[in-house]
């Protein structure tokens, strides 16, 4: 009976304490972020995410464009 081997228990992610270890952490940040990269990474090859970043592109170009009106405005005003 005592020559039987002790099996090694399963890697549950969890001390027995029940709280988390380090490695089971990193491991489900790690897939989160794989998961979220990947996402944008599709997103941004369909149409619906090209039109939003071309959107915000344009955005981004009326905001410089207004701010460089403005700043020629206050020049204007100096003389």
């Amino acid at each position: 009976m005592g020559d039987d081997p002790i099996e090694p228990q399963p890697d549950t992610g969890y001390d027995d304490a029940g709280v988390p270890t380090f490695e089971s952490v990193r491991e489900k940040i790690e897939d989160r972020i794989a998961t979220s990269i990947g996402a944008q990474e599709l997103d941004s090859e369909t149409p619906e995410g090209r039109a939003v970043e071309q959107q915000f592109e344009d955005r981004q170009r009326a905001a410089a464009d207004r701010v460089e009106q403005i700043r020629k405005s206050m020049r204007e005003g100096e003389h």
